[in-house]
């Protein structure tokens, strides 16, 4: 699969940085650059980086980069486990507690556990997207559902800084292979080079 060259806006305001995107679904529709005839490849996205208003306070968290210079190469698949297990906007804050390698989801007030909802709602996303071919996903940093690195987990009067979250600890371990990054080492020059050439070498193996 012949892969974009993603080396293009530095800046939200350059000419590369002007595309739109689709927020009505969860997926952009592209072809790609390469063969208009082909659709483009896609990569899976934590759907409040894409504007969308999804988070408990109904707010976002759109991240310049992957709206405007992914959003022109690739298919956005746009994921939001919160909301897509049934949580709505907006919602209580929810938060990781136990042992980081086994967290269980609480809400943050009422203490009402939503592990094994969030569990069985992955359990049936992640086999929808094993129909999706994803060649790379960009999760949102500190998510209890999916930081990647830097999710907090509370328990026993300490934080644990550096937790996966849900969606990205299953999501990983289906898919080892897929190429995976948090939004904020986009802004990373070395570590977005590192991602790009993942993505690229993974494309080619396809």
């Amino acid at each position: 699969m012949p892969m974009p060259a993603l080396g293009l806006a530095s800046s939200p305001n350059s000419p590369a940085a002007k595309s739109g995107i689709n927020k009505t679904g969860g997926m952009t529709k592209k072809t790609s650059s390469q063969n208009p005839a082909r659709p483009a490849p896609a990569i899976g996205v934590s759907a409040c980086l894409l504007g969308m208003k999804v988070r408990w306070d109904g707010g976002h968290k759109q991240d310049w980069y992957v709206r405007k210079v992914l959003a022109k190469h690739f298919e956005l698949v746009a994921i939001c486990p919160e909301n897509e297990c049934g949580l709505g906007i907006p919602r209580e804050p929810v938060r990781l507690e136990g042992d980081p390698d086994r967290p269980r989801l609480f809400t943050l007030n009422s203490r009402i556990e939503l592990t094994g909802k969030m569990e069985a709602w992955i359990e049936r996303r992640l086999g929808e997207l094993e129909q999706v071919d994803l060649c790379g996903f960009v999760f949102k940093a500190k998510s209890p559902s999916c930081g990647l690195k830097s999710t907090k987990i509370f328990g026993n009067g300490s934080v644990f800084l550096s937790g996966r979250g849900l969606f990205a600890a299953a999501f990983t371990k289906r898919f080892p292979a897929i190429p995976v990054v948090e939004e904020n080492d986009l802004h990373d020059p070395l570590a977005k080079a590192i991602f790009i050439e993942k993505l690229t070498r993974f494309g080619k193996l396809r």
